[in-house]
């Protein structure tokens, strides 16, 4: 059932979409620098992300599954948050408070998905090993951000953070990280910029989308 509720939630965030329009707030950034892969013709990009809040866990207490949970959990209703927010897209399932039918809470503030979900941040500091993470929407400030009733999920700021992504389709599989990290790699070298933290994803999509519709990407670090 657990197993099940995640599929579910992770269709909604595509947006119940096969064609990856996800239909969601994405974390802005300020676009520093572009450029196309001649080979691939994929993406690459140098960003600034002035201020985003996250809200994360670690992936290696349970897996992805319940990392995801423990998220999705959050943002529909498992925190301390008074104020009720419409909701535009999924979220998850808690313990101890009243639950609705499909085991999602109806406590706390709902609150609107936000693209991308990250994984391996090196940017959440106060989470050991590898950490999903939520961007909160850009109306929320880390003073206004609800604190987690799970105290296995944290919220943290991240200021003038600047990356190097590099953006492509289908599936996140270890070939298809493999290779795009490389060419990322490979493309920066021939910059100005130096590598300060190791490469991690970014998803977009849900499992319902098809494939050569999802967005997905590998940014790394950088100063």
């Amino acid at each position: 059932m657990k197993k099940l509720l995640t599929v579910i939630a992770m269709a909604f965030l595509a947006g119940c979409s096969i064609v990856g329009e996800a239909g969601v707030e994405s974390a802005p950034y300020d676009l520093i620098k572009t450029d196309i892969d001649s080979k691939t013709e994929t993406q690459l990009e140098i960003r600034e992300y002035k201020s985003m809040v996250l809200v994360s866990t670690s992936m290696d207490d349970g897996g992805r599954n319940s990392a995801f949970r423990r998220l999705f959990n959050y943002i529909a209703g498992d925190n301390k948050g008074q104020k009720e927010i419409a909701m535009t897209a999924p979220v998850y399932m808690g313990n101890d408070a009243s639950e609705n039918a499909s085991g999602i809470k109806e406590q706390g503030t709902k609150i609107a998905m936000t693209a991308p979900v990250f994984m391996n941040n090196d940017a959440v500091k106060n989470l050991q090993g590898n950490a999903m993470s939520f961007v909160m929407p850009a109306d929320f400030t880390y003073a206004t951000t609800p604190t987690p009733n799970n105290s296995k999920v944290i919220v943290s700021e991240v200021k003038n953070y600047k990356v190097a992504a590099i953006t492509f389709s289908w599936t996140l599989s270890d070939s298809n990280v493999e290779k795009h990290t490389k060419i990322l790699l490979d493309w920066l070298k021939k910059t100005d910029y130096t590598v300060v933290g190791k490469p991690y994803t970014a998803a977009y999509n849900g499992p319902m989308t098809l494939p050569m519709y999802r967005k997905n990407e590998i940014l790394v670090p950088i100063k």
